[in-house]
């Protein structure tokens, strides 16, 4: 693993709505049939720490020379402590961006109260399932239909903080 010591985790603004958008579009182009659709289906990403904190939770990404770089977060709401749109650029992988994030994530999760951490990753994104279940994540065997236009089909995952 190499450490960038110019990559800087910090809260994500609005304002980084662009960059957000086109690190998300990135890898989603890595899987066929993955289309990022921000104006009929994710339209939070337009103003992202607003609607993060709207949903009473956090957004943080991962800000280096060039750009953002990598982002996570999650929501805490009535339905629960989800983690939501954990997404490293391909050039930055394997440098601990992601294990940043979800640290941050189980450490608010404690800091809340929350017995439990769940998620729902698409079923074409294997990298990640490895990594979830490398830091502790189950699959539970739920599985969703989104009926979007990536015809997504999602798994569940969860953990105790």
């Amino acid at each position: 693993m190499v450490a960038d010591s110019h990559i800087r985790i910090r809260l994500a603004r609005d304002a980084d709505a662009p960059e957000l958008i086109e690190l998300i579009a990135a890898v989603y182009a890595e899987y066929p049939g993955c289309i990022l659709d921000v104006a009929g289906e994710t339209p939070h990403l337009l103003r992202p720490a607003s609607s993060f904190a709207n949903w009473n939770g956090r957004l943080w990404v991962a800000e280096g020379e060039d750009g953002v770089a990598g982002c996570g977060g999650y929501r805490d709401d009535d339905g629960g402590f989800e983690l939501k749109h954990l997404y490293v650029a391909t050039a930055r992988r394997r440098q601990g961006l992601a294990s940043r994030f979800m640290t941050q994530v189980e450490t608010d999760a404690r800091r809340r109260g929350r017995s439990s951490i769940e998620l729902w990753t698409d079923s074409r994104f294997d990298l990640a399932h490895r990594f979830y279940e490398a830091r502790g994540y189950i699959p539970s065997g739920r599985r969703r239909e989104l009926f979007d236009l990536s015809r997504t089909l999602e798994y569940h995952y969860w953990r105790r903080p």
